[in-house]
């Protein structure tokens, strides 16, 4: 993908009213058809602002085919000045439900149909917060039909104010369609970006929702100003941190969160588990997964540090905003 110049950065800036006029269009008319073309704008938008941030490394792309219908836009970055590995990705496919997932889902098997976009950024500074976001629209075969989403923030090092700002960024958004999102949303993430085996948070949270069902058009502006909220909330605090000073010792303790981040996203994501019984692209399902992680036995951070701070953090939720 190309570097974004001057005229681009200046579309970036104003995307939300960008994305607004094709959901409009006449040829666009069923929920399933607006919601991908969606997802695929925003990841245009997002991949071209990342590549203007980290100045060198370019997005590749692997346009992928499901096996029983649809497919999707894996685009992964890396080795870059500022990120070391990320990708954003985008899918529509369709299928049947395994009895297991099915299951999961409280539904009998059947067809259905999933699009969304996915993102993880794992930038190489340990100073910089890894960040996640995914966004997505599920139909059944029943009619049944669902929003689910949400973003956090994972930082190695905590900075306080880059928690805070990251929260009053999806506080607004929520606050813009109903009052009572915030709270109950990062109470949901909070509770689902959960390490049980470790007693830990995997980040410092932002917001989790899944199963919202009914008017789609109200929930849809919803979720598009999430989507349109992830740029606003995540740029800032990598435009701060990028010139942070670091070394052996931040890149080791580093290392060390990133084993926790594997650990979630194996163990717990549904998004993962997801991808993986509905027999998804695995290259892209995986993506998410760090590129150097390290599991050193029982580290047990010096009392005091800035280590054991984000430790003791991490064990009970904190309110930012």
């Amino acid at each position: 993908m190309r570097q974004a110049g001057d005229d681009e950065n200046r579309r970036l800036q104003s995307y939300p009213a960008d994305l607004d006029p094709k959901m409009q269009t006449a040829t666009i008319q069923t929920h399933k058809q607006r919601a991908q073309l969606y997802f695929e704008q925003l990841q245009d938008v997002i991949c071209g602002k990342l590549e203007s941030l980290d100045g060198k490394a370019r997005f590749a792309e692997d346009a992928w085919q499901h096996p029983e219908g649809g497919g999707g836009r894996t685009r992964v970055i890396q080795n870059g000045a500022v990120f070391e590995k990320g990708g954003v990705n985008t899918s529509a496919v369709s299928g049947t439900l395994t009895e297991l997932l099915a299951q999961r889902l409280n539904v009998e098997p059947q067809q259905f149909f999933a699009t969304g976009i996915s993102l993880v950024i794992h930038p190489d500074s340990p100073m910089i917060p890894t960040v996640h976001a995914n966004f997505r629209y599920l139909e059944l075969e029943n009619s049944d039909a669902w929003f689910g989403g949400g973003a956090d923030l994972t930082p190695s090092y905590l900075f306080e104010d880059d928690a805070r700002y990251f929260h009053s960024v999806w506080k607004q958004a929520c606050d813009q369609h109903d009052k009572q999102y915030y709270s109950k949303f990062k109470k949901w993430c909070d509770e689902y970006f959960f390490i049980k085996h470790r007693k830990e948070a995997r980040g410092i949270g932002g917001i989790f929702f899944d199963y919202l069902k009914g008017d789609f058009e109200r929930l849809f502006a919803f979720v598009q100003t999430c989507g349109n909220s992830f740029l606003d909330a995540y740029v800032p605090i990598v435009e701060r941190r990028k010139s942070e000073q670091w070394g052996e010792h931040e890149q080791y303790w580093q290392l060390l969160r990133r084993g926790r981040y594997a650990e979630f996203n194996l163990v717990y994501d549904r998004g993962t588990l997801f991808g993986l019984e509905t027999k998804g692209r695995v290259e892209s399902i995986l993506m998410s997964l760090p590129p150097l992680a390290r599991w050193d036995y029982n580290i047990q951070p010096k009392q005091g540090s800035r280590e054991a701070q984000l430790i003791d953090l991490l064990r009970q939720p904190k309110e930012w905003v």
